[in-house]
């Protein structure tokens, strides 16, 4: 399909900088309608590529967009996931050209959603595309589901999973919106760690108080939550937290050769981002304590004065927000209720705190000895020339521990981002070569199976 890609470059790529011009930034309600537009879009496309029962379904959120392609009797059925909302685009400063006004330069495309997820989730589009286009037909039968809600931990996609479950029926589901190990070294990820959310309120006295008079008298609310969240961690790094390890796999001498297996460079890592030292676990590796274990971070804190100069007061209010990301059979809301408990017993004297769960997500491990993983390592070798490895991910993809139980269908997290693309950041970009390849790998896997 090589050939037959290079005819079509540059009119995909227009077509790519079209759709990364829409502000699809679901987590912002100014942009709603962008968002809805962004769906009505992908569905076009969908049928231009030749999808057929393309439609935009409404959801208690963001739409949405389904269409398939059913007519490869006795073949699979192989299901793309993927989303077309994106992160909010701030620091605007930060950017060296508009977020929403893509360029190429470098051989790369600049926007926000170049790498997450939109450039990765057109791959599909133009791989369907250029089948039909040559053969007429597909190898397989084609689903894709694709939503407006990732960038929000999916609210209402894991209930659209469990209610269409005939619809999305699938033998094998693909998702790209992962990365190689660097570039050149192409990878399929065989683990997702689960995560929790939530956020801490911690009050003392019912208004903030003067701190010459009241000083050193009262319970200051920054010094509690301090304090508490202190208690979080001991000093081998380890999380404090009763029973948090309950569930979480032992670490034996096979998984840590697999894990090693992926190459790291730890000074390299420590001078790009400025560290003189990592930090973590105490008898793990940096591979092992990002991938394979459990941990909780806290993720902001705020409380008392924080404008220009000075007020002396006792601040009576305060709140952190605080992740973790979870392993084997850790159970989201058994962690959070053990989370509960430690705060209780912790929480200094003269405190009040309360807790809200933003988001949780089952952790999810994927065989990469099945076959349809198999297949697509042997496409990534047929067009990179390497064969991939099977790395274990630090971060969570909520959404995919639901396909893999509800549909009892593999997973197969075909990914071509480079972890150096700024997804998340400023200046977000794709690698204009992964997405060429991207579609000649994709059209070899689908006609593999």
């Amino acid at each position: 399909m090589k050939q037959e890609i290079n005819l079509h470059k540059n009119e995909f790529l227009e077509e790519l900088m079209e759709f990364l011009r829409i502000p699809s930034i679901s987590a912002l309600l100014e942009y709603k309608n962008e968002v809805n537009r962004g769906a009505e879009w992908l569905k076009a496309s969908l049928i231009k590529a030749g999808l057929e029962n393309a439609e935009v379904i409404e959801t208690d959120g963001h739409p949405i967009v389904y269409a398939d392609w059913l007519h490869a009797e006795g073949q699979q059925t192989v299901l793309v996931y993927g989303h077309y909302d994106v992160q909010p685009a701030d620091p605007l400063e930060l950017w060296d050209t508009s977020p929403f006004d893509p360029v190429i330069r470098d051989e790369k495309i600049f926007a926000r959603g170049a790498t997450d997820d939109k450039g990765q989730l057109f791959i599909h589009l133009k791989a369907v595309e250029l089948l039909m286009e040559k053969h007429g037909t597909l190898p397989v039968n084609i689903k894709f589901c694709i939503e407006g809600e990732e960038e929000i931990a999916s609210p209402n996609l894991a209930p659209f999973i469990h209610e269409q479950t005939d619809k999305l029926a699938a033998d094998t589901v693909l998702i790209s919106d992962t990365s190689f190990i660097e570039k050149g070294l192409p990878a399929i990820c065989t683990s997702l760690r689960g995560a929790l959310a939530l956020e801490l309120q911690l009050e003392t006295a019912n208004t903030d108080l003067h701190s010459g008079s009241y000083g050193g008298g009262v319970p200051n609310a920054v010094h509690s939550l301090v304090r508490l969240l202190n208690s979080f961690h001991n000093e081998k790094g380890e999380v404090a937290v009763e029973n948090f390890y309950k569930g979480v796999p032992e670490l034996t001498d096979e998984l840590r050769e697999e894990v090693g297996n992926i190459p790291f460079d730890e000074e390299k890592t420590k001078r790009e981002l400025g560290l003189d030292a990592l930090y973590g676990e105490e008898g793990f590796s940096f591979q092992e304590r990002t991938g394979i274990r459990p941990t909780l971070e806290i993720n902001g804190i705020g409380g008392g004065f924080q404008g220009e100069g000075l007020k002396t007061i006792v601040p009576s209010k305060s709140e952190a927000k605080i992740s973790c990301r979870l392993v084997g059979d850790q159970d989201p809301q058994e962690i959070y209720r053990l989370i509960e408990k430690h705060i209780e017993v912790n929480t200094p004297v003269g405190s009040r705190v309360s807790l809200n769960q933003l988001v949780h997500a089952n952790p999810v491990s994927i065989d990469s000895t099945h076959p349809d993983l198999q297949k697509a390592a042997d496409a990534y070798e047929k067009v990179y020339g390497v064969r991939p490895l099977f790395p274990k991910e630090g971060g969570s993809i909520p959404i995919v521990e639901v396909f893999a139980r509800v549909l009892g269908a593999p997973v197969v997290l075909m990914g071509f981002g480079l972890n150096s693309e700024n997804l998340h950041a400023p200046n977000e970009h794709f690698h204009i070569e992964n997405f060429t390849n991207g579609i000649e790998t994709v059209c070899e896997y689908l006609q593999s199976l």
